[in-house]
């Protein structure tokens, strides 16, 4: 026979359930509960179990179940109000808001019926002497809703103009349905106005502002606002995620990523929620998530992705343009019995209108992970209108070949489309063909060989031997570096000799004497004892070329032999004398009118001046690389510049800035197709950049996302502990310490196998604090314990007093623990006096901490004594007893603090204004008024003027109020 609750456990039970998480199991649970309420025959028990149930309904997706719980609550409150007490009357009279807009949702409900109920909602309100705000504001949602704005207007002023009285919804709800009208209408300014209160932290709630981000995304996005736009949706997803009666606010992000190139991440946020697609108790939040999948998939379908498989309803496997087709069909046919439930087309319309939405921003980086490609449409060459001649096209190519430029290529590949078929002159053949080897990298060796051959024919004998050099080179670039160097030795000295009979000129011959240096460059890779000789090679090149450097060819001659002089003083351990001579490189090719080679330099100089701690010179690098290489630079080589940009600024402090690079830097590795490695690697110094920014919700979005491609192999386990260490200062930012205490267990894990163990013990004792605050004492005082055994291995008093301290308040909270809170007070007492300071600072650290231990333990003893004082000390001995030995430690307190002078001023009151009150409490006026004075007494002089002003107002606003305390007990 299973046992009834009593009233008591019920409500215990009731509010042990508003605290799960939302959903069916919740639900099903507010059932029972109704159910044992319904045994104790105690009207109060089935009204407020009705109104848990009512509640857990209204908050999940099952609202539509909610109507049945308020009729019964509603007639009982007809048929007896004598028993709702004040705050059951209140609720009853709160939810009639839910049911407004509950009906609204349902489709079913006709519109006669929702006015009928605003009728008798403004009638029970005057009844019970309600203001009229409530009712306006229901019924602005209600014509705001079948769209006759005119009406809508009118309830809207007169819902401001109405008084706020217990009856408004919260601030934040108010302020973010203003918000929401006010978008509406396209007044985007005035809503982000509206809405900065919740958004600022001024007014919150339950659901604020995680709605409130959710809907100011699209008005930020139409305003240019990006970044903002791309924080609150870091932010107030991670909000809405585990909600589930959020599916509107859940669909404004699915919108937001269709509508700002994120269509990946928006496919991830529909496969997080599936049962979004089918849950039916809400349909107008159905309908706001059908037509934001639609406009998803649409997004993706005009991408070309229409046969990519997305998440859907789970009956089925489905691609984006099935789904697409799916969720139009679905959301407007809800839309249409929205409709006709409200005789206008207005729902429809807006429905429409959303699914058709083009995108805001072609890519907005996020910073965070997508475990999908990100859909990306196949560039598609336009064909030219008309179709240039052969000679236009070689002029063209020549002349970006003869300016270096890297569009070159392109250009000789147009030319050599339009060749076919066509009989070419011996050296345009030859000019093609060298040009198609270059295009072949690596595989280009005997297609070298053939310009070669054709260049001879042609009658240039100097370029020939520039394209064996070439030949030669990717030789040695693909194994065979020792044929290649024999071949160039030949060719060098058959170039200089044909130079000096005058049958080549200084570009052909410097064309060799660069593949000379550069095949004894790439020797050294291999052996480092050929550094004279390519050392000889390079100079060499650097004397021909100088002479010559106002021709562009020869200028970047000259350019690339002044970095590969850099490479090898950087090998031969002279950082300083590589940094300069890479500057000097990329200035000769800016000077040159050749940026986009400078950019390689650049980005070698901004590595190697963050290696020599040179930030100003590596920041400045940086910048005039990214700069250079604009539209130049491939994916991968963005990344690395703006990550080598973002350690730069971080390193001198601008971190905001920093950020904003670390976030391309994670953008552009996951273009290139790095991002597990190097994208990773950018989302982590991002996330620690948003978290010294105060940005925490953003930043445990990015470092959660980091975390699962962070490897030690890969990143090293320092990344992973600092990752973990960084989440755990963001969940306890935002107050979910259980979540933070996890994280820092985690990285100590991780720490427990290095040889330093400092940080191993730190985030013992972190992890130690959070389950504190997360209301887990056992686990937090194991936590301590831990923690205190490394601090005392490691030698570190402060940290063990600490821990100490911290198991001894713990203690105290067991009903028997006062003797083993005490010991360990003790224990903390005599670490701290035995202590061996190395300097006066450690000394005054270590004093300080054995100052403020002494005044914990007195306040220990005292709080104790307090609260087990009962009816069997009828005297108060013990108690009395126990404020004296306590008032013996504040008192050994405050006489630390005084020894230690101006500096612990403020703790020294502190202690002192502790022990008068001790001193009261026993009895003793005048020494609890002398202690009142000293206080006083401290801040009269010049040394207190520099304490911090507020600490000072309160400290003598106590002893004043202490001395009047005693006097007042005097007079009696």
């Amino acid at each position: 026979m299973s046992r009834v609750m009593d009233f008591d456990a019920l409500r215990r039970a009731m509010a042990d359930n508003y605290e799960q998480p939302e959903g069916p199991a919740r639900n099903a649970r507010a059932e029972q509960l109704l159910a044992e309420a319904e045994k104790l025959n105690i009207p109060l028990a089935v009204i407020e179990a009705l109104g848990h149930q009512l509640k857990v309904y209204n908050y999940s997706s099952e609202k539509d179940k909610m109507f049945v719980p308020f009729a019964r609550l509603l007639r009982m409150w007809d048929e007896r109000p004598e028993d709702f007490d004040e705050y059951e009357t209140h609720s009853l009279h709160w939810v009639f808001k839910w049911m407004s807009a509950g009906m609204l949702g349902q489709p079913h409900i006709p519109l006669a019926a929702m006015e009928k109920w605003l009728g008798e909602m403004e009638h029970r309100y005057r009844l019970a002497g309600h203001s009229e705000r409530a009712v306006r504001s229901a019924e602005f949602s209600v014509s705001a809703h079948v769209g006759d704005l005119a009406r809508a207007e009118r309830a809207y002023t007169a819902w401001l103009a109405a008084d706020r009285d217990t009856m408004a919804d919260c601030h934040a709800c108010e302020l973010h349905d203003q918000g929401w009208w006010q978008a509406h209408k396209g007044e985007d300014e005035r809503a982000l106005q509206l809405w900065a209160p919740v958004l600022e932290g001024e007014y919150v709630c339950a659901h604020e502002p995680h709605a409130v981000l959710a809907s100011s995304l699209l008005s930020l996005l139409r305003l240019g606002r990006l970044d903002e736009a791309r924080a609150h949706h870091l932010r107030g997803f991670r909000l809405v995620r585990g909600m589930e009666s959020m599916r509107s606010s859940y669909a404004d992000h699915v919108e937001f990523c269709a509508l700002t190139g994120n269509e990946a991440r928006g496919l991830e946020l529909l496969a997080e929620r599936p049962q979004y697609f089918t849950d039916s108790g809400e349909p107008r939040s159905r309908l706001d998530f059908l037509a934001v999948v639609t406009l998803l998939m649409d997004r993706l379908v005009a991408l070309g992705f229409g046969e990519q498989a997305v998440p859907g309803p789970a009956d089925r496997e489905w691609t984006a343009r099935e789904l697409a087709a799916h969720a139009r069909e679905e959301a407007l046919a809800l839309a249409a019995r929205f409709d006709a439930r409200n005789g206008t087309a207005y729902v429809g319309d807006g429905t429409r209108e959303r699914m058709d939405r083009s995108p805001l921003v072609d890519r907005l980086p996020l910073g965070v992970r997508t475990t999908r490609p990100a859909p990306r449409p196949a560039p598609v060459a336009p064909a030219p209108l008309v179709q240039p001649d052969l000679p236009a096209l070689l002029a063209e190519a020549r002349r970006l070949s003869e300016a270096l430029h890297p569009d070159a290529v392109q250009a000789w590949a147009a030319v050599a489309h339009a060749a076919e078929g066509h009989e070419l002159d011996p050296r345009d053949h030859a000019e093609l063909v060298d040009h198609e080897a270059i295009a072949r990298g690596p595989q280009g060796a005997e297609v070298f060989e053939r310009a070669a051959g054709l260049y001879a024919a042609a009658g240039d004998p100097g370029e020939a031997l520039a394209a064996r050099t070439r030949a030669a080179f990717v030789r040695a670039l693909t194994g065979e570096a020792d044929r290649a160097l024999e071949e160039i030795t030949g060719l060098s000295e058959e170039a200089l000799a044909l130079f000096r009979e005058g049958g080549t000129g200084v570009r052909q011959t410097a064309s060799v004497l660069v593949g000379r240096a550069r095949i004894l460059m790439h020797r050294l890779e291999e052996d480092e004892g050929s550094a004279g000789a390519a050392e000889e090679a390079v100079r060499e090149l650097l004397v021909f070329a100088e002479p010559h450097t106002a021709e562009v060819r020869l200028a970047s001659r000259a350019a690339e032999a002044t970095g590969m002089l850099a490479e090898l003083a950087g090998r031969a351990g002279d950082a300083e004398r590589a940094a300069e001579l890479l500057a000097r490189a990329a200035e000769e090719y800016v000077a040159a009118g050749l940026p986009w080679f400078a950019v390689e330099h650049e980005a070698r100089l901004a590595h190697l001046a963050r290696q020599i701690g040179d930030a100003e010179i590596a920041e400045r690098a940086a910048r005039a690389a990214l700069e250079h290489g604009q539209g130049q630079l491939e994916p991968f080589g963005q990344a690395q510049l703006h990550l080598g940009l973002a350690e730069a600024l971080d390193a001198s402090g601008r971190f905001a800035e920093a950020a904003e690079h670390a976030l391309q830097a994670a953008h552009w590795a996951d273009e290139a197709g790095e991002g597990p490695t190097l994208g990773a690697w950018a989302r982590h110094q991002l996330g620690g950049l948003l978290l010294r920014l105060g940005r925490f919700a953003e930043a445990a979005e990015v470092l959660e996302s980091a975390l699962p491609d962070l490897t030690a192999e890969r990143h090293g386990d320092g990344a992973l502990v600092q990752t973990q260490w960084w989440l755990g200062d963001c969940h306890t930012e935002l107050g979910e310490h259980r979540a933070a205490a996890e994280r820092w267990l985690q990285a100590a894990e991780t720490a427990r196998h290095w040889p330093e163990q400092r940080d191993h013990a730190m985030l013992a004792h972190l992890a130690a604090e959070a389950l504190g605050h997360a209301e887990l004492p056992a686990e937090a005082d194991r936590a301590y314990a831990r923690a205190a055994e490394l601090w005392r291995d490691l030698g570190n008093t402060h940290g063990l007093v600490r821990a100490l301290r911290a198991r001894a308040w713990l203690a105290a909270r067991e009903p028997a623990g006062l003797d083993a809170a005490r010991e360990l007070m003790a224990q903390a007492a005599r670490a701290g006096e035995s202590g061996s300071p190395e300097d006066d600072e450690a000394r005054v650290r270590l004093a300080t901490e054995l100052g403020h231990t002494q005044r914990q333990f007195g306040e220990l003893i005292a709080r104790s004594a307090g609260e087990d004082a009962d009816g069997e000390d009828a005297d108060g001995e013990a108690q009395r007893a126990a404020f004296a030995e306590a008032l013996g430690h504040i008192a050994e307190a405050v006489a630390v603090f005084a020894a230690l002078g101006p500096g612990a001023l403020d703790a020294r009151t502190g202690a002192e204004l502790a022990a008068g009150r001790l001193e009261a409490d026993l009895r003793r006026p005048d020494a609890a008024a002398a202690r009142a004075r000293a206080v006083l007494s401290a801040y009269e002089g010049s040394e207190a003027a520099d304490g911090d002003a507020e600490t000072v107002r309160a400290r003598r606003a106590e002893a004043e109020r202490l001395l009047e305390f005693v006097e007042a007990h005097q007079e009696r």
